[in-house]
This record gives C-alpha cells, structure tokens and sequence, in this order.
C-alpha cells in the first residue's frame, strides 16, 4: 500500500470516530445551543469610513478609498474582513478608486441565516461573485481589476470566469485555487444533519473565537510583527451578532468548483503574489498558477507569510504597483 493510500485510509478512519463522537456528544445536548452573549449588531462597530449598501438580500459593508478610474476591488479571505487591507488601502488608492468589502459571513456584512432568504445560498461562492458584480453595478463601475487574498482569491478567479466583461485583471495574492478549501463533499451531508447543525457554532467559537490567535500567528511567516491593533481588528468580527452561526452556515454552503481544471481559461492580466514562507496555501502552489496563467507575472515576497499586505506590505506594494500602471486600458464594450 503506497504512503498516499495509507495516509488516506488512516484519515478516513480517524474523521469516522470524531464523527461518531460528536454525534454521541449531540446527544447530551440541549436542542438549541445558547446565543453567544455579549454581541451586537453589525452596524455599531462600524468605523467612521464605514458604509452599508443592500444588494441581494444582504446588507454588504464596504469601504471606498480614492477617486478616478481604474476601479480596484478588494477581496479578503477566510475569517477576515476589510481590516486585512488596512495596510495597503490608502496607496493603493493613489492609483485609482479602491473598494473593499465584506464577503456574507465575515466582517461587518450582514448574518443572513436559513429562512432570512429566498432562492441561492448567499454564503455560496456563485452568490457572492455575483454580489460582486452587483457591487459594481450598484456603485456605477463599469469594470474593475480584482484583488483577491486566498479564499477572495478564489472567489476573484471565480468572479472573472463568470464575469469576464465586468473584469480587466486579476491579482491573486496567495490564492486558494489549486486547494480550494472549505468541508470535503463527502461530509457534507452529515455536517447538515440536525444534530451537527447545532453543534456547528459551536465548533465555530472554539476555532475561530478561543484560538482565533493562534491561527493569526500561524499565518505570520513573523507572528512577533503581530500587534494589539491588528489582533483587534481580527477579534472584532466575533463581536456581530449570530457571527458563529453564520460561519457555520458559510462551511455548509461549500462547493467544489474545479477551478484548477479552468486555469489555462483564463486569459486575462493576472499578478500572483505569495508569500515565500506561506504554509497555508504553500508557496508551490503560487508558483505553479503563475507558470499555467496563459498571462500571468509572479512576485514571491522572502521572509513573509501567508498574509503578504499585512505583514510585508510594503513589498506588496512593490509588487503590485507597477503592474496595475501596465494593465491596458479596457476596450469599449
């Protein structure tokens, strides 16, 4: 039996018996589990530059820096928010109009749950690349160069297959293409069965409420550059309400899209940029997607982590500014 298969088979055995546990635990529960105290509404942690806008049945955060055209849109990735371009926003600005906003499930954006819609999941990779588009439409922006980290990697790859007209380029900063991320099909049906339902949130709390510090430092190639400020920018999601709840809901309204498979599709401008110690979506894999993007440039940032705008941000910069002044003006439609 090769290494790969015994590895897989030992998986499959452990993720058996912690399912079968936290069943049993489900049991011993009572039917609805407590709401986190403490939590307010989304609005009340607004900061000063904070705006709110309705678009498909959720009310979206946002924030808006500069003027002018080209229009940037910034997409974060899992269990962050705006804040994780704080860095970067305002010189990024310098170059033209920067919007960023919250995905639904994160940050400031509204906590829709089963029942608060009608037709698509909103926390579902289709429904927010075409909240993105919506954004666009709703801000009167004709056509814009996404930047997506991670996860909002993903989501701007996705947004450009299906939108191509609506995109001029892509920035994919440490981007979960190859490794997309979310619960495995396989146990999804069971992730949605009544009893995990209501243990959801609470797996949720303890991921990314108790140690949601430990996962900020494990993304840091130096978690010592880590400080108070960010960690409360991180921490202060976890203050909306139904926050768990909606971070539950997300997990479940995961999809496996392939886009790996549509990589060589895409033929527009693209930058990849990684961290060269990234450890959650390996550096390997950056430079891979740079080498099979028909048109592509690749930037590996030394010494920096998984989240390059924070923790190297003026690398970043480096990296990206001169190929957003090379992107070619858009055709007219």
């Amino acid at each position: 039996m090769g290494n790969r298969r015994r590895r897989r088979l030992w998986f499959l055995v452990i993720a058996s018996v912690v399912i079968a546990a936290l069943l049993g635990i489900t049991l011993l529960l009572p039917y609805a589990i407590p709401a986190q105290r403490d939590t307010v509404p989304p609005e009340a942690l607004a900061d000063p530059d904070s705006r709110f806008i309705e678009l498909n049945g959720v009310r979206v955060h946002y924030k808006i820096y500069g003027q002018g055209e080209p229009t940037f849109v910034l997409l974060h990735g899992l269990g962050s928010s705006t804040f994780s371009w704080h860095k970067v926003a305002d010189m990024l600005a310098a170059e033209g109009t920067v919007i960023a906003f919250d995905r639904p499930g994160f940050g400031l954006t509204s906590r829709p749950l089963p029942g608060d819609w009608q037709g698509e999941n909103p926390y579902s990779r289709e429904a927010q690349a075409k909240l993105t588009v919506a954004l666009l439409d709703a801000l009167g922006r004709e056509r814009a160069v996404l930047v997506g980290h991670s996860a909002g990697g993903s989501l701007a790859f996705l947004t450009a297959l299906r939108y191509p007209e609506r995109v001029t380029a892509v920035v994919l900063v440490d981007a979960a293409i190859y490794t997309e991320g979310g619960a495995p099909p396989w146990i999804l049906p069971l992730l949605r069965t009544p009893p995990l339902r209501r243990l959801g949130p609470l797996f949720v709390r303890l991921i990314f409420g108790a140690n949601g510090d430990r996962l900020l430092q494990s993304a840091w190639y130096d978690p010592s550059k880590i400080t108070p400020e960010l960690i409360a920018g991180y921490r202060k999601a976890t203050r909306v309400t139904n926050w768990d709840r909606a971070f539950w809901e997300f997990t479940l309204a995961s999809e496996q899209l392939s886009l790996a498979t549509q990589v060589a599709t895409m033929t527009l401008p693209a930058l990849v940029i990684t961290g060269g110690n990234d450890t959650w979506v390996p550096t390997a894999e950056s430079i891979r997607l740079a080498d099979e993007l028909p048109n592509a440039q690749l930037a590996v940032i030394p010494d920096c982590g998984h989240v390059p705008q924070e923790e190297c941000p003026a690398a970043f910069l480096t990296a990206i500014v001169p190929f957003l002044r090379g992107i070619p003006p858009p055709q007219p439609r």
